[in-house]
């Protein structure tokens, strides 16, 4: 595809990780790809993730709205059509994106090959192999487009703005450390007992962030033991939240959202893995293979249950607490 006046629809509707994980992609299709104008097509409250980008549209869908169902998707292609897309990258391949396609039956469109075989071989056994990455799928659409994209030597952006209500954290010589601990399933996890430890012992060398939704903040106040430990959760907007999290010098993460916002910015991020295993392809854009620490694989053989955490047996619920704190804590000081 000649690049000149390209104009891509990018679909991906959720969730926050999976639309993270596109900005690092973004960032090396731009420099590789020159003259392309891009339309992302998700939720509104993730366009602070596409901030940076001078040539990026995000195009609000709302799923739950005048968006839903099928005449909300035929109503969502109307105000579509009159961008005049010269092609299609759907990055989700769900049903809803499944059928916004038929509409565009006269424009090119290349779907994600999520490697559903592969990946059911995976949970079985049959084939316990490391996956194709998240990211690498993103890729192979837009080659498959006809675009050039090598995700081999990739960039990262500038730190942002720090918010002001934060400033004074980091303008001292300690190295601060995001902790996020929440997933969006209690199978990837890791015990808050046993995350109080960790918390802990690295505030005694380091600043520490707390990250989480605004249902979390009363977890999170258990958490918060001294002065060197800080709740972000609830008082930033996600841009700002965004801003600081480009500013860490480490983030702590389970299997989840806050482990590709850090990624996408070049942070270092450390994953901590329950019933879910690197393998499936999900790990954080960029980061090396010994920052994923698994639960025991010997005392829970089954891992992964599933893919995204959402099946496994009753007793594998806290199987991330395999994971000794010393491993954690060793880890982060090895690296800061």
């Amino acid at each position: 595809m000649s690049n000149t006046k390209k104009h891509l629809l990018i679909i991906r509707l959720s969730a926050m990780g999976d639309v993270a994980i596109l900005v690092p992609v973004l960032r090396v299709f731009f420099k590789q790809n020159k003259e392309v104008k891009v339309t992302i097509l998700t939720q509104q409250f993730f366009a602070p993730i596409f901030k940076d980008f001078k040539n990026v549209t995000v195009y609000s869908a709302e799923t739950k709205g005048k968006h839903k169902g099928f005449l909300g998707l035929f109503k969502l292609y109307k105000e579509l059509k009159k961008q005049n897309f010269t092609a299609i990258a759907d990055i989700h391949n769900v049903l809803r994106s499944n059928v916004l396609k038929l509409f565009f039956f006269n424009k090119k469109c290349i779907q994600i090959d999520k490697g559903r075989k592969q990946k059911k071989d995976l949970i079985s056994k049959k084939n316990f192999v490391q996956l194709k990455p998240s990211y690498e799928r993103y890729a192979d659409v837009f080659r498959k487009l006809g675009f050039t994209l090598d995700l081999s030597n990739p960039d990262f952006p500038d730190k942002k703005q720090i918010p002001n209500s934060l400033k004074n954290i980091f303008k001292g010589d300690s190295k601060v450390v995001g902790i996020a601990p929440f997933a969006a399933h209690q199978s990837k996890m890791y015990p808050l007992n046993k995350m109080k430890i960790v918390i802990e012992k690295l505030s005694k060398e380091f600043t520490i962030l707390l990250f989480g939704g605004k249902g979390d903040v009363e977890h999170l106040e258990t958490l918060k033991i001294n002065n060197a430990i800080y709740i972000v959760a609830g008082k930033l907007s996600f841009s700002e939240e965004l801003n600081t999290i480009s500013n860490l010098d480490c983030m702590i993460s389970m299997d989840s959202g806050n482990a590709h916002l850090a990624a996408m910015y070049g942070i270092k991020v450390i994953t901590i893995w329950g019933v879910t295993h690197p393998f499936a392809g999900f790990a954080p854009f960029h980061q090396p293979k010994d920052y994923a620490l698994l639960a025991d694989s010997t005392t829970y053989p089954k891992i992964p249950t599933s893919v995204y955490g959402n099946k496994y047996p009753e007793e594998y619920l806290t199987c991330a607490g395999s994971i000794e704190p010393e491993k954690i804590i060793t880890k982060v000081k090895s690296i800061l």
